[in-house]
This record gives structure tokens, sequence and C-alpha cells, in this order.
């Protein structure tokens, strides 16, 4: 019987029937024996290294630490610290993209899994197909977030850098009584000359400034 891949209903599982070009490095959770086997025998015929085993959230947790994996492959249902309290954790030290492999198909569990940044849901029984297109899936879907959360870095880090520049240009104006584009020009002028970007020339007149005001 075939998975179900949890938000992505168009998947198309043919497409993705094939080795990855990549290799992972995987860490997989399970508390059955022979679950555990079988997980670690499909994806090693992928082509991927199960680099880490664990049977418990807290055995997960410890090992990822200790040597960050790629990918994590981990059940749910584990005694003491589940399989998403356990990503939640490894995801703290080492960013990873996470596929949840359960026998629950419950909703109110799948959004709590996907407040977690899991990338894919699979309900067990699966076969190794869907467990293949879910892994592409999710390392599809994790380059792509982390992508979105580097443009938001880089939109806030551009927005605080203007408030400086526009700061710097203002006191320039005040203190020489030159026109906005005149201070921006000298503020470019200083950056060619000292060969500094123009933010570390902007922040060091701000700085200078505060530093009067002690």
């Amino acid at each position: 019987m075939s998975a179900r891949v949890a938000g992505s209903s168009d998947i198309d599982i043919e497409t993705h029937h094939m080795i990855m070009s990549t290799s992972l490095r995987i860490a997989i959770a399970e508390d059955d024996p022979i679950e555990l086997r079988d997980l670690e025998e499909t994806l090693v015929s992928y082509g991927h290294v199960v680099a880490i085993k664990a049977r418990s959230g807290e055995e997960l947790i410890q090992l990822c630490h200790a040597d960050p994996p790629e990918l994590i492959v981990t059940d749910i249902r584990f005694p003491g610290i589940d399989g998403l309290e356990a990503v939640a954790h490894c995801r703290e030290d080492h960013p990873v993209p996470i596929v949840i492999v359960s026998a629950c198909h419950d909703p109110e569990l799948m959004k709590r899994a996907f407040k977690e940044y899991v990338m894919a849901y699979l309900v067990k029984p699966i076969n190794a197909e869907s467990l293949e297109a879910s892994i592409e899936l999710a390392m599809q879907r994790f380059r792509e977030f982390r992508a979105l959360q580097q443009e938001s870095i880089n939109l806030r880090q551009a927005l605080e850098d203007r408030k400086i520049i526009e700061r710097a240009k203002g006191l320039l104006m005040a203190r020489t009584q030159m026109s906005e584009p005149e201070a921006f020009k000298r503020l470019q002028l200083l950056s060619s000359q000292k060969n500094k970007k123009l933010i570390e020339i902007a922040r060091t007149i701000v700085e200078a400034e505060d530093s009067f005001k002690l």
C-alpha cells in the first residue's frame, strides 16, 4: 500500500522513482527494530548513508547534536520525548529537513508537525517509492525555506543599513549645510577614498556623533 504524502496531493511518484543524484547522510528514528532495519535498507538501496539510527527521541537528539545529519526521518510515537519534540531540539543547533513516518493520520498531529518545520509527512505503511519521493520533496521545500529565510535576513539588514546611511547624511547636512545629494556624494567619496563600504563610513560618522553625546 502506498503512503500518503501530506501537503502534496499532486506529487508524481513516477517522476521521483529514481536514485537521487546526491547521496544524503540521514538520521532515522524508529522504536520498532524491524521497521528500523527496513527503513535503513530502503534508504541504502537509494544510495543514501544512514549515519544515525535511534530508538528513542532522547537518543535522536543526542546523536544529532554530536554528528548533525543532512536529513532526519523519524516516527512520532516514542516513550518520553516524542519525535516532533526531538526534531525541534535537533534543528535548534543545525537546521535540517524533516520527514515524518507515522501510523498516525491525525490532523492535529500533522498541524503540529508542520509547525515544527516538518517538510513531509508519510502515513504508514509506506513503500520505497513514496519514501524517496518524500525525501526529494523535503529537500526541495527545505532549500526554498532557507532561501526565503536568507532573503528576509538580507531585507532586514538592508533596511537597517539604510536607516544608518540616512542618519549619517542628516548629520553631514546639519554640520556642513550640504544638500542631501551632496551629503550622499560625500559618503560615496569617503567610501572610495578609504576603500570601505558605504555602510561602514556611515556607521563611523553616526558612532562618532553618538560618542560626543556621552
